[in-house]
C-alpha cells in the first residue's frame, strides 16, 4: 500500500480491493463484510410476540449495499447522476438476489449549485425508481462553501429482501465447473460515453450510457423458473475485473471467447483513440450472469425477452476448480489471461 490515496485506489480493480482489505475490511471484520459482495445478505429474526420471544420468529434475509457517487460530468447521454445513484444501488441489491424495496439519499450541494438543476437531477431520481419499483424513503443534505465540493455528490443506501434459493447468488456459492457465462448486452457504452463527453467527441451514431435498474430483467428471469448461480453488475473495473473476482472467490477457472463478447463499433473506436480496452471500461446497466449449462437457452429465451437483455448472449464457461484464473480465448486462436484493472482508465466514471 501506498502512503496517501491515489486515483487508483477508486478504480475498482486491484487497488480498489487491496485498499478495502487493508484499510477497512482489517478494522470493521465481520462475516457479512468480509464476503466483499455488492451487497451484504443478513439474516433478521423477525420477533413473534411484543415480549420478544423468538421460538417461533421467522427468518427473512435482507441485502444491504451502499453506494457514493461523484461523476463527472454530472449529466451525460442516457442518464446523469441522479439517474446513477438509484440505479447503481437497485442493481447492487437485485444481482445479489434481492428485491429491492427502500432507498436513501444522502446530497452533498456546492454553494452556489443551480437549484434548477438539483431539481432535475432530483426528478431523474424520482424516475429511476418508480422504473425500478422502488421508493426513496430517508435522506440528508449538507451543503458546502465553493470549492469544497465538485458541484454535487451523492450517496444511496438500499435496502431489499431476499427471496428463498436466493441467498447464495452474492457469494456464488452454487458456481461449479460447466456452467455457462451470459452477458444482456453489449459492453463498455457507460465508460465510453463519459469518456466522448469529457473530451467533446460525437460519434456516428451517437453513444449514450446504459444506465438502467436490472431488477425487471432479472425478474424475468426468476419467472422464467432460472435462479442464477451468480450475478453481478459490471461497474467499474468492467467486465474482465468481475470475472477475475468470480474466479479468485471460487478458486475456478473461467473462459470466455473474445468473438463472443458483444461490443458496439463506437465503443471499440472509442477504445482505439484513447488506448481503452473495453473488457475494463465501466457499465451501468450491464450484468454477468453465471447458470446451469442446462438452463442456458432458456436464460437466454428470458433475458431477450426483455429491453435490457435484447443483445443476450452466452460469452463464456467454467472450466474447472483449483486454479483461480479468468482467460479469454482471441479471435485468432491465442489465450489471454486476465487480470483485474490494474489502474485508473477512467477516474470518477459512476
Amino acid at each position: 500500500m501506498s502512503e496517501r490515496v491515489v486515483l487508483d485506489h477508486g478504480s475498482g480493480g486491484r487497488r480498489s480491493r487491496d485498499l478495502v482489505r487493508s484499510v477497512f475490511r482489517s478494522r470493521l471484520s465481520n462475516a457479512a463484510l468480509d464476503a466483499e459482495t455488492d451487497a451484504a445478505v443478513v439474516a433478521l429474526a423477525l420477533d413473534a410476540s411484543p415480549a420478544g420471544d423468538v421460538s417461533n420468529a421467522a427468518d427473512v434475509r435482507i441485502a444491504m449495499t451502499t453506494d457514493a457517487h461523484v461523476v463527472k460530468p454530472l449529466r451525460f447521454p442516457g442518464g446523469d447522476i441522479g439517474r446513477l445513484a438509484v440505479c447503481g444501488t437497485v442493481n447492487d441489491l437485485a444481482v445479489s438476489g434481492a428485491e429491492p424495496r427502500y432507498l436513501t439519499a444522502s446530497f452533498i450541494i456546492e454553494e452556489g449549485f443551480p437549484i434548477a438543476d438539483l431539481e432535475s437531477i432530483v426528478d431523474s431520481m424520482a424516475d429511476a425508481a418508480t422504473e425500478a419499483g422502488i421508493r426513496v424513503v430517508a435522506g440528508d443534505t449538507k451543503v458546502v462553501g465553493r470549492g469544497e465540493c465538485d458541484g454535487l455528490f451523492i450517496t444511496t443506501s438500499g435496502v431489499g429482501i431476499v427471496g428463498p434459493g436466493r441467498e447464495g447468488i452474492a457469494g456464488a456459492s452454487r458456481v461449479a465447473a460447466g456452467d455457462v457465462i451470459l452477458v444482456n448486452g453489449p459492453i463498455g457504452d457507460h465508460g465510453a460515453t463519459i469518456a466522448c463527453v469529457r473530451n467533446g467527441i460525437d460519434t456516428d451514431p451517437p453513444l449514450a450510457s446504459d444506465c438502467a435498474p436490472l431488477s425487471g430483467l432479472i425478474q424475468q428471469l426468476y419467472n422464467s423458473g432460472i435462479t442464477p448461480h451468480f450475478m453481478r453488475d459490471a461497474t467499474r473495473g468492467g467486465l474482465a475485473t468481475v470475472l477475475c473476482e468470480l474466479a479468485d472467490m471460487r478458486s475456478i477457472q473461467i473462459q470466455i471467447r473474445e468473438e463472443s463478447i458483444p461490443v458496439r463499433d463506437t465503443v471499440r473506436g472509442v477504445c482505439e483513440i484513447y488506448g481503452f480496452d473495453p473488457l475494463y471500461l465501466a457499465n451501468e446497466g450491464t450484468m454477468i450472469c453465471v447458470v446451469d449449462q442446462a438452463d442456458a437457452s432458456v436464460a437466454i429465451q428470458a433475458m431477450q425477452a426483455h429491453p435490457l437483455g435484447q443483445s443476450a448472449v452466452i460469452v463464456g464457461e467454467v472450466l474447472e476448480s483449483g486454479s483461480a484464473r479468468a482467460v479469454m480465448r482471441t479471435a485468432i486462436g491465442g489465450r489471454r489471461v486476465l487480470r483485474m484493472l490494474a489502474g485508473e482508465q477512467l477516474p470518477r466514471i459512476c
